[in-house]
């Protein structure tokens, strides 16, 4: 297979698409989305309320905001994939992802199929216009993939605390038939301000089984963390097996503060990732290094399953860690290189892959 940076199918809808609000939406009182009795599956309405914050928030003075029904979506994010948005009633502030209403059922399906956890965010809301579906999740306290560039390199009991909180979200929904998919630390965001409760940020492209099988077709992962059987010329992998690669990697990159495989050449980095040699960086202790081994394996039926990362002992003797000092941060702050991260390059189309830290 000829090595090229990977990409989402053609047919998945461009991230980076200016929203445009539905002109016959109910800007007052949109329709909800609805669960439906009998095949095909809908998302049943969202138990979750919309909570009021400890203080009321102001919405900035933004000229292009629109109002959505409750809310009030102001400026996108970071690369346009999704709105910031204000709850009017109570100032509370939340993440408003915007899809095309005719796939709702994508969209949906993963959380209909998936039992409330912890560790995996579902949306407070949904609301449903005649062009587009707008999905409401609580915001969030910033992303694992902004934590380890910040922090450089996680010790062992704040990352065990912190990676056992992944395998979790990761087990629990390979258990109900999902294969998370696109698996990096920039999926994994903070519920509080200490940033120690992480959530599986969304299931946005999470594939739903249908059976025990797990075969998977289609080549989509992020290159960094892509395993090496997607690499091969094989017609079908194991996406719970490619989950646990990802997952793997993820750790690596929390110890070390750099990615396992790493290069500013697809072909000469996915050529690192086929042979899947790498080193591990000085003073992890045993358990530690057993666990990225067992994860990070070139075979994937050698790999742990999600539900048996739980199991090994480094999750197991590592207590949750105390929040760290700001004098700590301070210090892990001046080692930070600058330079742009490989999953920054990697959001805009056709540009070449860089390393995580320069």
């Amino acid at each position: 297979m000829r090595a090229t940076p990977l990409a989402a199918p053609a047919a998945a809808p461009s991230r980076k698409k200016r929203l445009e609000l539905d002109d016959n939406l109910d800007t007052e009182a949109p329709t909800r989305k609805q669960a439906r009795s009998g095949p095909p599956p809908r998302l049943p309405p969202c138990p979750l309320p919309l909570s009021p914050p400890p203080a009321p928030l102001r919405a900035p003075a933004v000229t292009t905001a629109s109002r959505l029904g409750p809310y009030v979506l102001l400026e996108p994010e970071e690369g346009g994939q999704a709105y910031r948005a204000l709850h009017r009633p109570t100032g509370a502030e939340y993440t408003c992802k915007v899809y095309p209403v005719c796939d709702a059922l994508t969209v949906l399906e993963p959380y209909s199929r998936l039992p409330p956890h912890a560790h995996v965010a579902r949306p407070a809301e949904v609301l449903a216009g005649t062009r587009h579906l707008y999905a409401f999740f609580p915001r969030p306290h910033g992303d694992m993939h902004s934590l380890v560039r910040r922090r450089r390199r996680l010790p062992e009991p704040e990352a065990a605390a912190l990676f056992r909180q992944m395998a979790a979200a990761l087990a629990h929904c390979h258990q109900h038939g999902l294969v998370v998919r696109d698996l990096k630390l920039r999926r994994f965001v903070f519920t509080d301000c200490e940033r120690t409760k992480l959530v599986l940020e969304n299931l946005e492209d999470a594939c739903v089984l249908t059976g025990p099988d797990d075969s998977l077709w289609d080549k989509h992962a992020c290159p960094a963390y892509v395993s090496p059987e997607i690499l091969s010329s094989r017609a079908s992998y194991s996406g719970k097996a490619a989950d646990v690669w990802s997952l793997g990697v993820a750790l690596f990159t929390m110890l070390a503060g750099r990615y396992p495989f790493q290069d500013s050449e697809p072909a000469l980095l996915f050529g690192k990732i086929r042979r899947g040699a790498f080193a591990l960086p000085e003073g992890l202790s045993a358990p530690a290094r057993c666990l990225v081994r067992c994860l990070l394996r070139r075979e994937p039926a050698e790999r742990l399953t999600a539900t048996g990362i739980l199991l090994h002992p480094w999750l197991r003797e590592n207590p949750v860690p105390s929040v760290p000092s700001r004098s700590h941060l301070w210090k892990a702050d001046q080692v930070v290189p600058n330079g742009p991260g490989l999953e920054e390059a990697e959001e805009e189309e056709g540009e070449r892959e860089v390393g995580l830290y320069g």
